[in-house]
């Protein structure tokens, strides 16, 4: 199978994607990666890696541009033609990859894919889906950010698909559909929520569960939970801030004293651990569902980790057919609901 991989997105490129790129190549022997970027720059990187089984699976495509996180969204994808998020999107649009990796401009990524590849039928605005920890297992949030301004019909959209990709990717038998909201009571919430729980409630290609407050949203609440871009994002961010301000306020307060030092280093697994679930690098990147091919958004600061993660990600969504269940699930409902 053949990724596109921006080798230009992100705070610290190529440098770490490429290195991403190098460590994928070497764990997934059915992946071919085609690099896409400044040429003189990537091989300047590759030459790092010295020489192994893994070059015969790679290409470069050179990109002459790329689109800053200062450019506009739209405007950069118009005006910067020969960017690498555009090339490599366009990748998929001739056929030539079956999915596309960025840790680039979150808003370019969107703005091309929906351009140059368009929706799914039947969906008519992608949503980004983030995988997040609970204490026991993760759940799937679905919008983190790819649309800000949703009707509850959006919404509907996002219910199908995250339940579509929680089970063939997480493997939730039977996944269970809550809307994020002030309260657990159906009419809780403001018209938009209050529209979107009629609509959901509705639906009988998913197991919708209700309403699910702010102070549920780690502790098990259900297996899909979904929104508008605007509050996926704050919530996106806000849970990242608090998970690095709490391990830093730890490390400060277990310095303090040798007795502290002790008994830390006596839980030093569990720190582990509860490190190793709430570190992003580990979730890869975040699929853009809903566009006519796949599109997978790693992490601005991805490290190389992240991006073999993430193209990971976009490996397992090609094999498990996941956008051909989208269509056939959104077509089942549209035939009950459009009657």
């Amino acid at each position: 199978m053949k990724i596109a991989l921006d080798a230009m997105g992100g705070d610290f490129a190529p440098a770490n994607p490429v290195a991403g790129a190098v460590a994928a190549l070497k764990e997934y022997k059915d992946v071919e990666l085609i690099l896409v970027g400044d040429k003189a720059r990537i091989e300047a990187e590759l030459e790092e890696f010295g020489h192994g089984s893994w070059e015969d699976r790679y290409t470069i495509r050179h990109a002459s541009e790329v689109i800053l996180m200062t450019d506009g969204a739209v405007d950069g994808v118009r005006r910067k033609k020969d960017s690498s998020i555009n090339r490599a999107v366009e990748l998929i649009k001739d056929g030539t990859a079956e999915a596309v990796v960025s840790a680039g401009h979150t808003g370019a990524l969107v703005a091309s894919t929906t351009i140059k590849l368009r929706t799914l039928p039947g969906i008519d605005r992608p949503g980004i889906a983030t995988i997040l920890p609970t204490q026991r297992n993760v759940f799937l949030l679905i919008d983190g950010g790819a649309n800000i301004e949703a009707t509850p019909e959006h919404l509907v959209g996002y219910a199908i698909m995250g339940s579509i990709y929680s089970r063939e990717i997480l493997g939730y038998p039977k996944p269970r559909v809550g809307i994020m909201s002030i309260g657990a009571e159906a009419g809780k919430g403001n018209e938009f929520t209050r529209e979107t729980y009629k609509l959901l409630s509705q639906t009988d290609v998913i197991h919708f569960a209700g309403n699910v407050e702010g102070h549920a949203l780690f502790n098990d609440p259900v297996e899909v939970v979904v929104c508008d871009g605007f509050v996926g994002n704050v919530v996106l961010k806000t849970a990242e801030s608090l998970a690095t301000a709490m391990f830093s306020w730890l490390k400060h307060e277990l310095k303090k004293n040798p007795l502290r030092q002790a008994g830390a280093l006596m839980a030093k697994d569990a720190f582990m651990a509860i490190r190793k679930k709430t570190n992003t690098e580990e979730y890869g990147g975040m699929p853009l569902l809903g566009v006519n091919g796949i599109c997978i958004k790693a992490h601005g600061n991805s490290t190389p980790k992240a991006i073999k993660n993430a193209i990971r990600v976009a490996r397992e969504a090609i094999l498990q057919q996941v956008n051909g269940r989208i269509i056939s699930a959104m077509s089942a409902y549209h035939d009950t609901h459009d009657k």
